[in-house]
């Protein structure tokens, strides 16, 4: 059987292939899971143009010169004749393209479509997608709850074809904890880390209003933030210097992602304030190396922890909620949940688990 990944979009800034393949390495690793029972190719589009092999997955790269493709034909072509059993495309959001694609290689293939946390099209293009919806075999969501919105509004037209799916994982791995504390030079106790963008979505604010309050209970906790963007950072120092514990939160800004290996491992809890998340990377990075995570209750994240079998979660932009469930933290066995959240991230999240759905997804669409 072959699999041929792919999707619309070219990202035109990156002319490396190998970098390119390590930024999606999240997803990368998904489809080398599957070339194990599978034949695998991938056709990734950015400016760059040969074949490159790696880990049992045959990349092919492509450059159409567009950033987005409405009218594909020639990727179209190029996927025909790789000839697949299963067409993967990342996004919900190309209805027009999907049409295409099906008209191109007939009733026999099946498409898969990979939910990236898109919300369903209205209007006219809510239409596109329930005429899309007719040449679609499968959809992958984080939670079958993602997918309600969906189909109450028809742009997908049956629940049933919905498949429960995590479709990102990590390719971090645990290390021992006192070697990566020295190395990022870190210290407390417990450590929080906080890694994404300093965005609404994100709420950092609410995370650390409760942090601050926390330390009244844990003075020497320390919580860590790095972060890609700095939208609300003057407000995050304003807390920070208003609060009684001015040291408690440490501000470290962007790194190398190679890098958060390292951080992942020296901290005891990942922390998060989203209100929204579609795989939450960040997260799952964190739950390879065994941190423990303290999220909200989304419905990604409920699916990432179990949920209840490990970490904790707490109401979305409530400060009270978020500092109850710091103050909880203290009643931890730290290794115990360590354990736990390790063994939730090989059952759940891992991608020789996720491959492993992907593939009674495929062999439920072949009965």
């Amino acid at each position: 059987m072959k699999i041929v990944s792919t999707s619309y979009t070219n990202t035109v800034q990156f002319t490396d292939p190998v970098a390119w393949l390590q930024r999606i390495n999240f997803y990368t690793g998904i489809l080398e899971e599957l070339s194990k029972h599978c034949q695998v190719e991938s056709i990734e589009q950015i400016d760059y143009v040969d074949v490159l092999e790696q880990n049992g997955v045959k990349y092919h790269f492509l450059n159409f010169k567009k950033q987005k493709l409405y009218f594909p034909l020639q990727l179209h072509t190029y996927v025909k004749k790789l000839q697949p059993d299963i067409v993967f495309i990342n996004g919900l959001i190309f209805p027009l393209q999907v049409i295409q694609l099906r008209l191109k290689l007939g009733r026999a293939v099946k498409i898969i479509l990979f939910h990236r946390g898109e919300k369903p099209y209205q209007g006219i293009k809510r239409l596109l997608q329930k005429l899309a919806d007719k040449c679609i075999d499968a959809y992958l969501f984080t939670s079958a709850e993602f997918g309600y919105e969906w189909t109450r509004f028809g742009n997908i037209s049956n629940q049933n074809k919905i498949y429960e799916v995590i479709q990102a994982s990590s390719v971090f791995y645990p290390q021992e904890k006192t070697l990566a504390r020295v190395t990022a030079g870190v210290n407390g106790s417990p450590v929080f880390l906080w890694v994404g963008r300093l965005d609404a979505n994100k709420d950092p604010l609410t995370v650390v209003k409760a942090f601050i309050q926390f330390t009244a209970f844990q003075p020497d906790a320390k919580l860590y933030m790095i972060y890609q963007s700095d939208e609300l950072l003057n407000d995050i120092i304003d807390i920070i210097n208003q609060g009684t514990n001015t040291t408690a939160i440490k501000l470290v800004g962007n790194i190398p992602h190679e890098a958060l290996q390292t951080w992942y491992n020296a901290a005891d809890f990942i922390i998060s304030g989203s209100h929204h998340e579609g795989s939450g990377v960040a997260v799952c990075e964190a739950m390879s190396c065994g941190c423990v995570p303290v999220l909200t209750d989304i419905i990604s994240f409920r699916k990432m922890t179990g949920p209840g079998n490990c970490g904790l979660l707490y109401e979305p932009g409530n400060t009270a909620s978020l500092l109850k469930i710091l103050i909880q933290t203290g009643e931890l066995d730290i290794e115990n949940e360590r354990a736990k959240t390790l063994q939730q991230f090989k059952t759940e999240l891992s991608f020789e688990a996720i491959a492993k759905k992907i593939e009674q997804v495929i062999a439920s669409l072949k009965r």
